[in-house]
């Protein structure tokens, strides 16, 4: 049972090959990250490219999501079998080449069947360079190393639309894929060379294979039911029923088999701690918020304003830009601050955030557009370190994988579905506004004005009624927008409440302190 590494933790890097690794290891979860997003504003020219309906193609966002977010609780079992070092680093050469398969997919369902593979070999990639970062890091700078982390895992988000915009309007869509190549090379050679040798011990882990099961089956079937249920009619469709039933008795399957088992896939006995249960559902649900927003704002910026995909991917580069510049400062005062303040400023500029986007107006200028943006910079910047602070309080270093895998589990599921989620109730929303203002102005004065003030410009009565139509049709879309930007800002609020129910963090461990 001799290990070539001693049992205790190695001791922390440093000076330059500290910088490199967390470099590396930050380039990991940046690119993973980054590929949540990056297919957002492409979407219509990847529909197009491959002769399909634009509702279709959002199976290319929910399939890598979905994935994605079954195999992250699976990082527990793997890294306990084959090791923390080695499973990120195969993770990362996987990804890389299950990129690359993306990027050469001759149409939709070979491309989806890619993203599938993509996002069930990244599952580790996020929860292990987050116990690398904190393994190769002082205990004293555990702060900064969350910092890092957070600092990628914010601004991916954001650089995937510009990135995937300016892709798709300058280039083949099949490069927002192909980059990750070069990329995910770089990061695996430096990880693996650099943290060989502090591979953690492995240990004979049986694996919960019912539990993954029932894991994937329940996964799936919510998905498809808010995927198709737009289409489909929601429970008028037999087949939209039948995914909700398997859905619900395959959830109460799964947490019962969890709770029971020996060895369970997700450790849900973690959910005891005070800190860990409610931190991670004010995470799940702030992110959520956060990446149905990111979805719909693009979404709304190039199908009723105009916006070609670079330019909606710019109206987010000040936020982007705000948490790149904060997050160091508050990465030095975390320590010192109560996690909850931190988490208190974070939703409440998200908060103003969007209620400053519920006053958006089809005339907004690029200005207008990206000042609400800036606010949810200052959000971001403490987001992620705050959150992240007060769910892992008080885990010890042996569980930290596999609490950080659920945290991302639970995380990642919630942003798919609340992606599903925010396109319905976008397009419900619409129709609400459109039947109420067709209503207002489809007869009386109003709507023999225009009319006739268009025809006066030279327009036919067709013509005339066809451009009253679809201002319309843009001021529905404009209203459907602010009313969920609103509701963003009030869930935000509710989240501020939440958080202070959590115990306050512990302060970070000294220098000298052992883990």
């Amino acid at each position: 049972m001799s290990a070539p590494n001693p049992p205790a933790m190695p001791a922390p890097l440093q000076g330059a090959s500290l910088a490199l690794i967390a470099f590396a290891l930050a380039l990991g979860t940046f690119m993973q990250v980054l590929d949540t997003t990056i297919a957002n504003v492409s979407l219509p020219t990847i529909a197009g490219n491959l002769g399909v309906s634009s509702d279709n193609s959002t199976w290319i966002v929910t399939a890598f999501a979905v994935a994605n977010g079954v195999a992250v609780p699976l990082t527990g079992w793997l890294m306990g079998r084959f090791g923390v070092v080695r499973t990120f680093c195969t993770s990362v050469l996987l990804f890389t080449i299950a990129s690359f398969l993306c990027g050469i997919a001759w149409n939709l369902p070979s491309l989806i069947l890619f993203r599938v593979i993509q996002g069930g070999v990244s599952g580790p990639m996020i929860p292990g360079s987050q116990a690398l970062l904190i393994a190769i890091f002082p205990p004293h700078k555990r702060s900064t190393a969350l910092g890092i982390w957070s600092m990628t895992t914010l601004v991916a988000p954001i650089m995937g639309p510009i990135l995937g915009g300016y892709i798709s309007d300058n280039y083949h869509w099949s490069w927002i894929f192909l980059i990750n190549v070069p990329v995910g090379i770089f990061c695996a050679f430096i990880c693996w060379r650099g943290l060989k040798s502090r591979e953690t011990p492995l240990r004979v882990l049986p694996i919960d294979r019912m539990g993954l099961i029932l894991l994937v089956m329940w996964v799936f079937a919510l998905q498809c039911v808010l995927d198709l249920g737009k289409n489909d009619d929601w429970f008028q469709s037999q087949r939209i029923v039948i995914f909700a039933v398997v859905a619900a008795i395959g959830f109460v399957a799964w947490l019962i088999w969890e709770l029971t088992d020996a060895s369970p896939a997700v450790n849900l006995s973690l959910f005891k701690s005070r800190n860990f249960a409610i931190g991670t559902i004010a995470f799940c649900l702030g992110y959520a918020v956060f990446f149905a927003n990111t979805l719909l704002l693009p979404l709304w910026l190039q199908t009723q304003m105009g916006y070609t995909a670079t330019w909606a991917g710019l109206v987010a580069a000040p936020s982007g830009a705000v948490a790149v510049l904060l997050t160091p400062f508050v990465a030095r005062l975390s320590g010192k601050i109560d996690a909850r303040i931190l988490a208190t400023v974070a939703f409440a500029s998200f908060a103003y955030s969007y209620y400053l986007r519920s006053g958006y107006t089809t005339y907004a200028s690029f200005y207008d557009l990206a000042l609400p943006m800036m606010v949810q910079g200052i959000a971001m910047s403490t987001f992620f370190l705050a959150m992240l602070t007060i769910s892992l309080d008080r885990i010890p270093a042996e569980r930290l994988p596999s609490a950080t895998g659920i945290s991302n589990f639970a995380r990642i599921t919630a942003g798919s579905f609340a992606a599903s989620l925010i396109t319905t109730a976008w397009d419900r929303r619409e129709t609400l506004h459109q039947s109420r203002l067709s209503e207002a102005v489809s007869t009386g004065a109003p709507f023999q004005a225009a009319r006739d003030q268009l025809m006066r410009m030279g327009m036919t009565d067709v013509q005339a009624a066809g451009a009253i139509t679809r201002q319309m049709v843009g001021q529905a879309y404009l209203l459907a927008s602010t009313d969920l930007f609103r509701l963003s800002a009030w869930l935000c609020l509710v989240l501020v409440a939440i958080v202070w129910f959590t115990r306050r963090a512990s302060p970070p461990q000294g220098p000298v302190a052992a883990d």
